[in-house]
């Protein structure tokens, strides 16, 4: 960096900093204009953008249906972060930290708000008993989803921000988090040496929620790195990462609420399994 900052004695907010998202990032919370959410009618409703913490929630509820359990029928709705549609007052009242993903559960006499998306796993996966893996495995499946929901800021916010987004390329920043995100990558890769999925032969909501973010990164997906950081040197992360984006509800997973690259990809709204067989150019949308 060629230049020293030197942080004021009181920090005061900048609206036109920020770079790509600086019209979307404020230092305050709560609703910026008033919109009820759309519901359908299925038991659970979920609001997001396929983005890797979005894709996490679709690629489950697609398994969990794959799996034959109907009761995990779902409506998701588009939430466009960059047009601000986070801030509404229904999306609000859903998570009032104003982020993707957002799940309400209808399912029961009450709706019930989840958000995070680590939760949102961990809710369904608990609530129909599916993909957590045997018992006396829990704890190492509980150890790295929250390893992954740690760990995944450092990816995002920190490598990802300022590799792909900062309105400059600083040297510091961007060498600090690529060492973060390559160490990531090795845990990883040391790890599945020894098993098919995070937990041996079992596949889990740790495997989904890590593979959203880093085996689309070592698919190539994230952020145009894929050269800088040299994934293809994981080769065990590789392996793995390729198995699980093989997977038919993976592939439908990451199609749903997706509403940028490849118009083949995108299912802007998903309220019937036929959405994936019936798409038009009116449901993919303008790219």
């Amino acid at each position: 960096m060629s230049d020293t900052y030197t942080p004021p004695k009181v920090w005061t907010w900048d609206s036109s900093n920020g770079g790509q998202f600086a019209s979307i990032n404020r230092p305050i919370a709560g609703h910026t204009h008033e919109k009820d959410l759309p519901v359908g009618k299925h038991p659970f409703q979920l609001y997001s953008l396929a983005t890797p913490n979005g894709v996490k929630v679709t690629v489950l509820l697609e398994e969990l249906l794959a799996a034959g359990i109907g009761d995990a029928e779902y409506d998701a709705w588009l939430i466009r972060i960059n047009e601000g549609d986070q801030f509404s007052s229904g999306f609000v009242k859903v998570n009032p930290n104003s982020k993707i993903p957002a799940l309400l559960d209808r399912s029961g006499d009450k709706d019930i708000r989840v958000f995070e998306s680590g939760a949102i796993l961990l809710h369904l996966a608990e609530k129909f008993d599916a993909f957590l893996g045997p018992k006396d495995t829990r704890p190492e499946m509980l150890s790295w989803l929250f390893w992954q929901m740690g760990s995944a800021p450092y990816l995002g916010g920190g490598f990802g921000h300022f590799y792909a987004y900062a309105p400059e390329k600083w040297e510091y920043p961007i060498n600090r988090f690529a060492m973060e995100t390559k160490r990531q990558l090795d845990v990883l890769n040391q790890h599945l040496a020894d098993g098919r999925f995070m937990l041996g032969n079992d596949y889990t909501i740790a495997d989904i929620a890590i593979w959203s973010w880093y085996g689309q990164l070592a698919l190539g997906r994230l952020y145009d790195a894929a050269t800088f950081l040299d994934v293809e040197s994981y080769t065990n992360v590789q392996r793995w990462a390729a198995e699980i984006d093989a997977r038919p509800a993976v592939q439908r997973g990451r199609m749903v609420n997706r509403a940028f690259g490849e118009p083949e990809l995108q299912l802007h709204e998903r309220h019937d399994a036929s959405d994936f067989e019936t798409r038009t150019q009116d449901k993919i949308g303008e790219t």
